[in-house]
């Protein structure tokens, strides 16, 4: 295996990222770079944007132009263009010069399989593959020292998640640094509650804030249709990462489903007992049903959006789903799941969908009825067993302990290699059983998708046999 430099150190100098490169990871020349850039980015701008049409011509534009949405451009004027500048952050994306004809960043959804999908795509639908595709919930975060650096410049999460410049910057820090399978956008479950009526903010200690929380029929006034143009950062973001990647990973969109989302809402932010929203399923169903089934609608919206803005695949997180007993979450969360699901089938056929419950471990059975493509196990089950109880007709992800990546290279391996025998030859993707843990070391994360990348399924399981732990006395 061989020997890597630190992610932390490592600096990225392909022709792709070499513009980000030298305006971010080079301190020294960070403000000559800005300067320079805008320079040349106000000269250039005035001719430039009376060309951005969305119906502008495949392969119209110059060597010399630059490299941007033509949605953002015509849709969000010079004015939020300049705005981005003003929070002193250079758009790299938009003054990186290109030999490449611009291409539309719209993408339509289709049913059509091709043999050039990205592998986490071809394993998420049961193709053969030769190794099972590997990426982590919260890539990309404070266990990166690139991460916290910027979030340095940037200490509002908000304006991080909902900056696109600051979304993409994020989201490939991890592609660049360990080449995963898989791109997540930077991003919140809560981010499109403000597109539909919900707002919220994020408190330094308390985490997310409702001021507002929906208990009754007069809370469910202030709810309207998700307005998508609120939520413009995220196709943006979408559109650029598919572009940055090149095919090479699947840009992953994400949701959070009906019932945590409501969860939010009704209990005004995170809780530990969620007693106001289950007593709710007894005191006032029929508005619990009322928004719930509001909620489903817009984040089915949300997810075609996020499609046709260019995620490949798109994961469900029914975070606190696995709070409910299973009769409950058969009757208050899996219902509004299967209906999104369905949507999807319908408007963007082919697009594969995972769902992810915290927890899960007396639900696997239910889950799989909400017709998902992929189940996601948190690190709780054992793999070999939720195979035996999904079936092989079931894409399944996950689930080495995120507690493995503090542990000695060597141990890291053997579990990696365990979770994917027991996975079976289809339908696996690597994954962790939850998010990174604060603190991961960024080498273990290296070792963990420089594992991934050399496994052989044909070699791993020729031996099938998992030695099973002797407890010493």
């Amino acid at each position: 295996m061989s020997t890597r430099p630190s992610p932390s150190s490592r600096i990225t100098t392909s022709k792709r990222s070499l513009g980000r490169t030298k305006a971010w990871k080079t301190t020294d020349s960070v403000s000559e770079a800005l300067d320079k850039r805008d320079k040349e980015r106000e000269k250039r701008w005035e001719g430039h944007k009376k060309r951005c049409r969305f119906d502008l011509p495949l392969g119209s534009t110059s060597h010399d132009d630059l490299i941007f949405s033509d949605h953002m451009c015509c849709c969000l004027g010079w004015s939020s263009f300049n705005s981005s500048a003003q929070l002193g952050f250079l758009p790299a994306r938009f003054s990186r010069v290109s030999s490449r004809p611009i291409r539309r960043f719209h993408f339509k959804c289709s049913s059509s399989f091709s043999d050039s999908d990205p592998l986490l795509v071809k394993a998420a639908r049961g193709d053969p593959v030769s190794r099972p595709p590997a990426w982590m919930m919260r890539q990309a975060g404070r266990y990166m020292a690139v991460y916290r650096k910027l979030a340095e410049k940037y200490p509002s999460f908000r304006q991080r998640s909902e900056t696109t410049d600051l979304i993409v910057e994020i989201s490939l820090q991890p592609w660049e640094a360990f080449h995963p399978d898989g791109v997540i956008i930077f991003s919140d479950i809560l981010t499109p509650l403000p597109a539909f009526g919900v707002p919220f903010d994020i408190e330094e200690m308390r985490g997310p804030v409702i001021p507002s929380p929906i208990r009754s029929e007069e809370g469910l006034k202030s709810l309207h249709p998700i307005d998508l143009k609120k939520l413009h950062f995220v196709g943006e973001s979408l559109r650029i990462l598919r572009q940055e990647v090149e095919g090479k990973a699947a840009v992953l969109g994400f949701v959070g489903a009906p019932w945590t989302i409501g969860t939010y809402i009704v209990e005004g932010g995170t809780t530990r007992t969620y007693t106001n929203i289950k007593s709710m399923c007894h005191t006032a169903p029929h508005v619990l049903r009322t928004l719930l089934s509001h909620l489903t609608q817009a984040i089915s919206e949300y997810i075609v959006f996020q499609v046709e803005s260019g995620a490949h695949c798109i994961q469900i997180f029914d975070s606190w789903g696995g709070q409910l007993p299973p009769d409950m979450w058969e009757r208050w969360s899996k219902p509004y799941i299967e209906e999104m699901v369905s949507v999807v089938r319908k408007r963007c056929p082919g697009t594969p969908v995972v769902l992810y419950i915290n927890g899960n471990g007396g639900l696997l059975e239910r889950m799989k009825g909400t017709g998902v493509d992929v189940i996601g196990l948190d690190w709780t089950v054992d793999m070999a067993d939720g195979r035996k109880r999904l079936g092989s007709g079931i894409g399944i992800q996950g689930n080495v302990d995120p507690a493995y990546l503090f542990s000695p290279l060597p141990a890291l391996t053997d579990e990696i290699q365990r979770v994917v025998r027991c996975a079976g030859p289809r339908g696996h993707i690597l994954n962790l059983g939850h998010g990174v843990l604060v603190g991961t070391p960024e080498e273990a994360v290296a070792h963990f998708f420089e594992v991934a990348r050399n496994l052989n399924l044909s070699t791993l399981l020729e031996d099938r046999t998992v030695e099973v732990p002797k407890l010493a006395v």
